[in-house]
């Protein structure tokens, strides 16, 4: 079995890195030359492979897709995003299944990984390798969908120690599929019935998480009416056995705050319009602009002038130590505050300046501007803000008087 993997970012790197271990001659492809030209200085930017991994791996890296024309399991870890009016945008992985359909021989099996809605991998991507190739799938070439567990950041819960769903568009594929993915995850196999169930078992993992964590937010909303803090309200509550926790929070990245949509878009597109689902997007879509207006509010309260306040934000990725900016729901507390009349001072120490530039047309601000802040808004808790070794102190940043807004709540009292 000779493997390539196509796409290189945070899911496709650690899958390719895992199968170079246990396969020989495994191929990395990505489309980004200065992603590859990167991986091969031993540099990963997503932060998720270090440079020992790296070094030690046998992985092969290329940016063109002629070099995994010899491998016969291909698996695709493309991004799924979504357009401007929150619709599935394909795009990347009609591309992708293009460009392994030209290089596609009899026998292949083709695995996605990428989110999507039920059916995209047999009724879009099957048909594009179709005609790409004029291969027939199912009987010259073969399906399987494993959806990707990756958490971003996360040092505990890795590839190989996450559950792995798979399916095959046939019992013997599913098998070889179940049985390629079984040589590198130590927590075991499911395999599930068909391509359409995995494929709607992950998006409606993050769905469960994204509306777990809108209620959580607007909880945190009834609470601040009623003047209690919704962090003591969670760890009384917390104390019963089935009390699932779940916190308030901004909801990004490439998938929590995106996943919904594609299987709202279904829903719809088979004539049922979602409720629920939808209600918990527009509540976590809304914080930020919620978040902005009570940092706003406090500042009234101790007599601060809004318009022309200075006020910094720290952290800017979607989520704590990743640099991964993707969606990310902090822009939405800089437009908010923009509206009111403030001068915002935006930080974060891992994210890229020229990405944020480009994505938010936000330009970061050095450290030393961090002074004389009317509020500071600690907006995503990276490690290097609140760990034992951290010299960022927000008492330091504030004039007299000055407001601490901590979106999740991770500053202990004493400590503000």
């Amino acid at each position: 079995m000779k493997i390539g993997v196509v796409g290189l970012g945070y899911v496709g790197l650690p899958v390719a890195l895992a199968f170079s271990r246990k396969f020989e001659g495994t191929i990395g492809f990505d489309i980004n030359s200065k992603r590859i030209s990167s991986l091969k200085a031993g540099v990963d930017e997503t932060g998720e492979a270090s440079r020992e991994e790296i070094a030690e791996s046998p992985l092969a890296y290329a940016d063109s897709v002629e070099a995994i024309r010899d491998c016969n399991f291909i698996v695709v870890t493309v991004p799924t995003p979504v357009d401007s009016n929150n619709n599935p945008d394909l795009t990347p992985l009609h591309s992708a299944s293009r460009s392994v359909g030209g290089i596609l021989k009899k026998g292949d099996i083709v695995v996605f990984e990428s989110t999507v809605y039920p059916g995209v991998t047999e009724d879009v991507c099957g048909p594009i390798l179709e005609e790409v190739s004029g291969l027939v799938s199912g009987k010259d070439f073969f399906l399987g969908y494993s959806p990707e567990r990756i958490n971003p950041g996360d040092k505990t819960n890795r590839l190989e120690t996450i559950v792995k769903v798979v399916s095959g568009q046939n019992e013997e594929t599913l098998k070889k599929v179940s049985k390629v993915y079984g040589a590198i995850i130590q927590a075991g196999i499911h395999e599930a019935p068909s391509i359409k169930v995995a494929e709607a078992a992950k998006v409606i993992e993050n769905t469960q998480r994204d509306l777990n964590i809108a209620l959580m937010n607007e909880l945190s909303i009834i609470f601040d009416r009623i003047n209690i803090s919704t962090k003591d309200v969670l760890a009384a509550a917390g104390t019963k056995w089935n009390f699932l926790k779940f916190y308030p929070g901004l909801v990004g990245g490439h998938c929590i705050g995106v996943d919904p949509y594609y299987l709202t878009t279904l829903a719809e597109q088979l004539g049922y319009h979602p409720q629920v689902v939808l209600a918990g997007r527009r509540i976590n879509d809304g914080m930020g602009k919620y978040i902005a207006q009570q940092t706003v509010k406090r500042m009234v309260n101790n007599g601060l002038n809004v318009r022309d306040s200075r006020i910094g934000v720290l952290g800017i990725t979607f989520k704590e130590d990743v640099p991964d900016i993707r969606n990310s729901r902090v822009p939405d507390i800089h437009a908010e505050l923009k509206e009111f009349g403030c001068s915002v001072i935006s930080h974060d120490p891992i994210a890229c300046p020229d990405e944020v530039h480009a994505e938010y047309g936000i330009t970061l601000s050095n450290e030393s501007e961090l002074k004389d802040l009317d509020a500071v808004i600690l907006a995503v808790s990276h490690d290097e803000y609140l760990g034992s070794n951290s010299h960022y102190q927000l008492s330091s940043m504030l004039k007299k008087g000055g407001v601490v807004i901590d979106v999740k709540s991770v500053i202990a009292e004493e400590n503000v």
